[in-house]
């Protein structure tokens, strides 16, 4: 009973797959001189606003102090993912705007991706590593004949590179944390109204391990006018928690 019922299911399955692909090859427009559903969308995805990678590429390359075509270019490579492509446009652009706020902010915002990409690389990194680690000691730990097994040259090949990966990513941290601290001084420069910048440069700081940077930052938002007095209490504590470490 069950291969007949199979089989009069298989029917209609069958019969809804190939009508699927009719009106795909139709949507689409496969084998059709005229346009289907899929140029439509693909269409509507070009015209998203978005700038052209080549279109601005070629306008940075004819002419390198196009403020605008450095930061439509930085704009392209983040809809695309290419997070340190982007960063290096964006750098392009505040170089010749150099007070521009949002230009500022939106590179700061790339170098905590970038941050973020350092630390996960890390993390796996290390990871791995200490897998590798768990299942050498196991391999040594066996006995043959009375002498423990070596580590073959494949696992010590895999080590070393993955010290390397872990050495890189740890850099690659370090380096954007720095940029990013200088990212927020300017920032605060150019936005001297805005005291929570001061508290984004304590963050990024504190995060980095520069105490005197995140002290100083501490110090400012609290002598920022328009601040009220209840913010300033929860900062005042972690100032002194910060002296207090310095002191000590």
């Amino acid at each position: 009973m069950f291969f007949p019922k199979l089989r009069r299911n298989a029917k209609w399955v069958f019969l809804f797959l190939a009508v699927a692909f009719g009106l795909g090859f139709v949507g689409f427009g496969v084998g059709a001189g005229g346009v289907g559903i899929g140029d439509v969308f693909r269409g509507a995805a070009g015209d998203s606003g978005i700038p052209s990678i080549s279109k601005a590429q070629e306008r940075v390359s004819e002419n390198p102090k196009d403020a605008k075509a450095q930061r439509d270019l930085s704009t392209a490579l983040q809809a695309e993912g290419r997070t340190q492509e982007a960063i290096e446009a964006l750098e392009g652009f505040i170089a010749l705007k150099p007070k521009n706020a949002d230009a500022l902010r939106e590179l700061a915002s790339l170098y905590l991706v970038r941050i973020d990409e350092a630390q996960r690389r890390y993390q796996i990194a290390e990871l791995r590593a200490a897998y590798l680690a768990t299942g050498s000691a196991v391999f040594q730990s066996i006995n043959l004949g009375g002498r423990p097994l070596d580590v073959d040259a494949v696992s010590n090949a895999v080590s070393t590179e993955l010290a390397k990966e872990t050495n890189a990513a740890l850099g690659q941290a370090q380096q954007t944390s720095a940029l990013l601290i200088e990212t927020y001084r300017r920032l605060a420069a150019a936005t001297p109204d805005d005291p929570s910048v001061q508290l984004q440069l304590a963050d990024a700081a504190q995060s980095a391990g520069d105490i005197a940077t995140t002290i100083a930052a501490y110090e400012a938002y609290l002598e920022a006018p328009g601040v009220a007095e209840i913010d300033k209490l929860e900062i005042r504590r972690l100032l002194k928690q910060l002296q207090a470490q310095t002191s000590g």
